[in-house]
């Protein structure tokens, strides 16, 4: 996979983590399909990020051994731009099965 297909790749999940951050919050409504079906997509998410990681180690471990210190830069900053992703989707995933857990008790 080339740097453009990736970077396409990340530009595309992080506009879909920006429309699912903007819709309402789904607690209220009991529906426990939705958050299920919500818990599954946040793990293809995390195993998508983790993918992006360990990609992008072995782009600055390659970058760092060449002495290429601006791609290794860059390299740093989408390392740090995964992890952040990946924080959000945990965070999400927790949420999701808290309110899967409320949903169930009502």
């Amino acid at each position: 996979m080339n740097r453009n297909t990736m970077k396409t790749i990340m530009i595309a999940a992080c506009t879909a983590l920006a429309c699912i951050a903007c819709l309402p919050a789904q607690a209220d409504n009991g529906d426990v399909k939705q958050d299920t079906k919500d818990i599954r997509q946040d793990r293809r998410d995390l195993r998508q990020d983790r993918r992006d990681i360990r990609h992008d180690r072995h782009d600055l471990a390659r970058d760092v051994a060449k002495g290429d210190t601006a791609d290794a830069a860059k390299d740093r900053r989408d390392l740090r731009k995964d992890r952040r992703d990946r924080r959000q989707d945990r965070r999400d995933k927790r949420q999701d099965k808290r309110e899967r857990r409320h949903d169930m008790v009502k």
